[in-house]
């Protein structure tokens, strides 16, 4: 006689929410099964989804930090910039900061890029819009600006 065995049901991937506590790996796991979402952090443990962010107080400021930070990393030798990397501090933190700048370690800088192109240490100078961000902003860098709307 042979035994049959029924199929698995297929797992289910619970959405990110606002809140939620959760390791980096799940918050990854959770990110990556949510295509829609633009954005969610992790902060201590927490994660975060910001709402809609407007013009004025998140959309112009955003716009000139990194025009200003992208003007500064193309005149600087050895700097280099991104617009909202997700940062893999430990397994507790993945920040996703408006904008940073950081010494590339060809030219000396301490910042950490694992194998698959994330930062994994703090870079030299991080910006965020904080008009809707204020409550959870951790500072991890050398030099931190917020913008507050």
């Amino acid at each position: 006689m042979s035994v049959l065995s029924r199929p698995r049901p297929a797992e289910t991937i619970h959405p990110l929410e606002n809140g939620d506590r959760l390791t980096r790996a799940e918050f990854e796991r959770r990110y990556h099964a949510m295509p829609h979402v633009k954005k969610a952090e992790l902060i201590k443990g927490v994660v975060y989804m910001p709402s809609p962010v407007n013009q004025r107080m998140h959309g112009e400021p955003h716009f000139i930090v990194n025009a200003w930070a992208g003007l500064y990393a193309v005149s600087t030798p050895g700097i280099e910039g991104g617009d909202n990397p997700s940062l893999r501090f430990d397994d507790d933190n993945e920040p996703q900061p408006d904008v940073c700048l950081f010494v590339k370690p060809e030219f000396g800088g301490d910042v950490q890029i694992d194998a698959k192109e994330y930062l994994t240490s703090a870079p030299e100078w991080v910006g965020e819009v904080a008009a809707s961000s204020a409550s959870m902003i951790c500072t991890t860098s050398s030099t931190f600006i917020a913008i507050m709307g």
